[in-house]
């Protein structure tokens, strides 16, 4: 489904909160938004979220409660992240027997949700509608002229998505069952929507990131067209080393990858922590998600009719408050 304009001047796409309830009330007012009765309103404008409200920071509920009473309000709307469907997968059927695959999986989400969940702890019915509410939201939206998702735009995914409940699908019980199955569809769905692009370092390397993980697998951009090296895809904080960056991608890993092309409507995404002043990736892309949670920038575009995107149009405020 295309959402239409609503009869508003523009739309305010923010970048993933992670609980930075405090600098998302002061970005709202800044970008012209009032709290009325409760729900934070623009006279002309629409607030549009790209997913990730809750984990990481220390204002989580309260991020919750203010983003989905603007979005039951009409005065917003929430595309989910993998913060988001982690929660909901974890919470899942939580009784299943700890053997069973799919428990394994949910127990893995765990330590993501360890704050969620704390915060949560004496409000368990909240957490309980919160989670109810959370399935009934979409995976991606698309608008009259631009688009809405977390991590990738891949047709073949969102045409998946949208078959089902129109793109809501984690509605769907079974969806939501097998997207906890590595190699389904719904796997592939949410991997892709949520998560991205990634491509497997070669046999024996591995990264250990600034959060002390270690990884086989980088984070790669989806819309290079003909990229040679691993450094002409890598879009993450973590950096390869310089030899590593030179090495040429195989013709499998080419396989892997995505093309956004340049005619395509302008797309927003969250999810890649970046970091430094915000601009545009490409003309029709941009990344919202500027490490609010680790003392960075909380991130708005202020979207009008424009057919592509333009640097002067970013807004933000410090999230260390």
């Amino acid at each position: 489904m295309i959402i239409d304009r609503d009869d508003v001047a523009g739309y305010d796409v923010i970048g993933d909160v992670h609980g930075c309830a405090r600098a998302l009330c002061q970005l709202l007012q800044e970008l012209g938004y009032q709290e009325q009765h409760e729900v934070w309103r623009h006279p002309e404008r629409k607030a549009v979220f790209v997913g990730d409200i809750i984990d990481r920071g220390t204002q989580i509920r309260d991020a919750m409660r203010l983003v989905r009473r603007m979005v039951e309000a009409g005065s917003a709307y929430l595309a989910l992240g993998n913060h988001e469907y982690n929660a909901v997968a974890f919470a899942f059927d939580i009784d299943a027997p700890a053997d069973c695959p799919r428990r394994q999986f949910q127990l893995r989400l765990f330590r993501h949700l360890q704050l969620t969940l704390q915060e949560y702890r004496f409000h368990e019915a909240e957490w309980r509608d919160t989670l109810a509410w959370l399935r009934q939201q979409p995976l991606c939206l698309e608008f009259s002229h631009f688009r809405v998702v977390h991590a990738c735009w891949d047709p073949l995914r969102i045409g998946q998505a949208r078959a089902i409940h129109d793109g809501c699908a984690l509605r769907d019980e079974q969806f939501l069952l097998d997207s906890m199955q590595r190699g389904t569809e719904p796997y592939r769905v949410v991997e892709r929507l949520l998560k991205g692009t990634d491509l497997r370092l070669p046999e024996g390397m591995t990264l250990i990131g600034a959060d002390g993980i270690e990884r086989n697998r980088i984070r790669t951009k989806f819309w290079k067209k003909m990229p040679a090296t691993y450094g002409d895809v890598l879009f993450q904080p973590d950096k390869l080393p310089d030899e590593w960056m030179q090495r040429a991608l195989s013709d499998r890993d080419k396989e892997r990858l995505l093309h956004y092309g340049k005619q395509e409507k302008p797309l927003f995404v969250g999810h890649y922590w970046r970091r430094g002043t915000p601009k545009v990736i490409r003309d029709n892309i941009a990344c919202l998600d500027y490490s609010a949670v680790k003392s960075g920038r909380l991130v708005a575009y202020r979207m009008g009719a424009e057919a592509r995107l333009y640097n002067e149009q970013f807004a933000w405020v410090s999230a260390s408050l």
